[in-house]
């Protein structure tokens, strides 16, 4: 059953940011709870991980590290180039960019799953990418848009400290020392996660209620594309460098697919609602795009198994 509710993330998504657009005024008094609705995502995060996700690193550590590469390369800087192509506010700029240079988000995990990828590489890479992301997010906002826009580093590294690092920390060591009350709960986790992110999503359109039918067209535009582009090009980077296919998928949603829910916490808390958009945007795209993707590469895979003898 919540398997089913999960999977229907993407509706839950676009119902809750309809209904906040109709009315706002349910969700307009909720803005300061995003900061601890990401928290709880974090933690559960946490939870779900162990330290053989870690130990995996070195198995697979060619493939972790030209991933994590790709993806505070490829994202951050498609970001700042469609921003430029389509003429962006520094607000929207600001949040496009945060999108692009944050961590890999958890749902690339399900659909490395989905597409018959490399599940115990795609959660190694969202763990590492993560906690990079705690140093590296506020460096590259920093180098690419500090020209333009006060950037205040510092505080970005304090607030992602206490909002990823310690509660996935915090996860990590209740499922090491408690594994067997989290495989209780461990089901829970998911729906969690969900629920927090479809607030978050509320909010942030609740916030912008007033100018998202101007600027939510073509900010919608610029998130198609810059997915678009982080999928292919994680794929096909993959694919020149020689790794196998399932990497290759595996590779393609953790570039691809971010933790815009991180974004859009941090485009509220140190810039504005309009630099959330982006984030919110991505949060609901990005889940139909790899849903989608995956269900083609699986189908593409299950024909390869019938037309192969076996072995």
């Amino acid at each position: 059953m919540i398997g089913r509710i999960t999977q229907l993330f993407p509706a839950w998504a676009v119902l809750f940011a309809v209904l906040a657009y109709i009315s706002p005024n349910l969700f307009v008094g909720l803005k300061a709870q995003i900061v601890p609705l990401l928290t709880c995502i974090m933690l559960a995060m946490g939870i779900s991980l162990s330290p053989k996700d870690f130990i995996n690193v070195a198995q697979h550590k060619k493939a972790v590290g030209i991933g994590v590469i790709l993806q505070f390369l490829i994202m951050p800087v498609t970001a700042l180039l469609i921003s430029f192509l389509l003429g962006f506010s520094t607000e929207l700029t600001v949040g496009m960019v945060l999108v692009g240079s944050v961590a890999g988000g958890t749902s690339s995990n399900v659909m490395a799953f989905l597409a018959k990828g490399n599940v115990a590489l795609s959660i190694s890479m969202t763990a590492i990418s993560t906690l990079l992301g705690v140093i590296v997010t506020p460096v590259l906002v920093e180098l690419l848009l500090g020209q333009t826009v006060d950037v205040p580093v510092s505080a970005m590294l304090i607030s992602l400290v206490k909002i990823v690092l310690l509660p996935v920390s915090i996860g990590l060591v209740i499922n090491t020392f408690a594994h067997k009350a989290v495989d209780k709960i461990h089901s829970l986790l998911p729906l969690i996660s969900m629920v927090a992110i479809v607030l978050i999503i509320a909010i942030v359109v609740a916030l912008n209620a007033n100018n998202l039918s101007q600027i939510g067209p073509v900010v919608a535009l610029a998130v198609i594309l810059h997915n678009g582009i982080g999928l292919t090009a994680g794929y096909y980077s993959c694919r020149l460098l020689g790794f196998e296919e399932s990497t290759c998928r595996t590779i393609a949603f953790e570039v691809g697919l971010q933790n815009s829910g991180l974004a859009t916490a941090l485009a509220m808390k140190f810039f504005s609602p309009a630099s959330a958009i982006a984030g919110t945007l991505f949060s609901v795209w990005h889940n139909i795009s790899g849903s989608l993707l995956a269900g083609y590469w699986a189908s593409k895979q299950n024909k390869h198994n019938k037309v192969s003898p076996a072995c």
